[in-house]
């Protein structure tokens, strides 16, 4: 893509509003724009970003067994009165439809995925079954801030699985705990994202959220020694009958000892149990002919708020750093004098090679200024910068730098660092 063609406007000034890092870093970059608070438009760079963490999270999805498909996002009052939400969730934006009748905006969809399970699952020998989607959701949240993590309208990946017994459904969560973590390696956020035990409430003795450690977190963590990245959550830290599970030999006082940190919060997992399928009267026909309840799992992922996560811990001073596999492109290729008529030739076919390579490449064909061009590539964040120059072009090389590290090289036209 030439820089010149791009739906892109990069900017230093931005909205008082946008108080937080990612909107802030976001905005300036061109990858969103603000329509109202917690609402955002997804430019072309931010909608290449957002779609490349949405597939990671669909192949992980598919690799643990889970079946991708599309529910409404305009519900019915009735499926949320048969689970006590519609008045026991505040966020729940609700609004009246042709007749008169109520309706209510998705912000999850466990009162639309159970009775639609009823319709599929109705013999032991249909289980197990989970089924995924990520769609935009909608919560009517009275402060909405902190840009793409905290939002009236969102992207979620939501799974919801299906079994006929509690241990099937043990093992089904465990395997989630893994497709998570490698969807947060995959994104750049591994080494700093933390499997940390939460209040179950109704549905289990324990949650799982997934926090990401930075300074601009929310949300407060207690790194557990010696698990590996496992932490607790603030909720359930003076409960020694949970600290005594999770913490090894533990004595009372041990949880004074714990490492604290700041975190975002970028995922969750519960384990249901037959809150909703029993709510639905959800039953099916077991082996001995007998008719029981199954037990379920949701699983909670946001690539929206993952986005914004990325920007708030991969980004430096100068702007974005984003990782590889979910860059909007992974060159960014500067002509720093189009008008030299050699200079440009050489960056021309660069463009063409890397292209014919298959290399996701974004060309600075501007007239702007050498200094404009390396600020902006900065602040646009691309994993690979690619600079011809007049004197680069005679000697028939280009200058790479790896934006993560600064790293820079001088390689001959068409040999690259990567």
């Amino acid at each position: 893509m030439r820089l010149s063609q791009l739906f892109l406007k990069t900017t230093r000034d931005i909205s008082k509003d946008e108080v937080s890092k990612n909107a802030q870093l976001l905005t300036k970059g061109g990858y969103v724009n603000q329509l109202m608070a917690g609402v955002y438009s997804y430019l072309p760079l931010g909608y290449r970003v957002l779609q490349k963490i949405e597939r990671i999270i669909c192949e992980e999805m598919d690799a643990m067994g889970g079946q991708e498909l599309l529910l409404p996002a305009l519900h019915p009052k009735e499926n949320w009165l048969a689970t006590g939400r519609w008045d026991g969730l505040d966020v729940l934006f609700k609004l009246k439809g042709a007749g008169d009748r109520d309706l209510a905006l998705g912000a999850t969809h466990e009162e639309v995925v159970t009775p639609l399970g009823m319709t599929v699952l109705q013999s032991y020998k249909d289980f197990p079954k989970a089924v995924y989607q990520i769609q935009t959701k909608f919560r009517n949240e009275a402060r909405a801030k902190s840009g793409l993590l905290r939002g009236r309208e969102f992207r979620m990946k939501d799974m919801y699985s299906f079994h006929t017994s509690q241990d099937d459904l043990d093992a089904f969560y465990e395997r989630s705990i893994e497709a998570y973590v490698n969807v947060y390696r995959r994104c750049g956020l591994g080494d700093v994202t933390y499997l940390t035990y939460a209040s179950g409430g109704t549905f289990s003795k324990y949650s799982h959220e997934f926090q990401t450690v930075t300074d601009s977190g929310e949300d407060l963590i207690y790194i557990v020694p010696g698990k590996g990245r496992v932490a607790i959550n603030k909720e359930i830290i003076d409960d020694p009958e949970a600290l005594a599970s999770i913490l090894p030999n533990y004595q009372p006082g041990d949880e004074k000892k714990l490492e604290t940190a700041k975190a975002i919060e970028v995922g969750n997992i519960f384990k249901l149990g037959t809150k909703y399928s029993g709510a639905f009267d959800f039953e099916y026909t077991d082996k001995d002919g007998s008719r029981k309840v199954p037990v379920m799992g949701c699983y909670g992922l946001g690539p929206s708020r993952l986005m914004g996560t990325v920007a708030e811990v991969l980004s430096d001073e100068h702007g974005l750093v984003w990782p590889e596999e979910i860059a909007p492109y992974k060159v960014g290729l500067m002509c720093l004098r189009p008008g030299d008529e050699a200079c440009k030739k050489a960056a021309d076919e660069a463009y063409a090679a890397l292209q014919k390579a298959g290399v996701e490449v974004l060309y600075d064909d501007s007239e702007a200024s050498a200094g404009e061009k390396f600020a902006q590539m900065d602040l646009l964040g691309l994993p690979w910068q690619a600079v011809v120059g007049p004197k680069s072009a005679a000697e028939g090389k280009i200058e790479w730098k790896k934006r993560a590290t600064g790293e820079k090289s001088v390689l001959l036209a068409g040999a690259w660092p990567f």
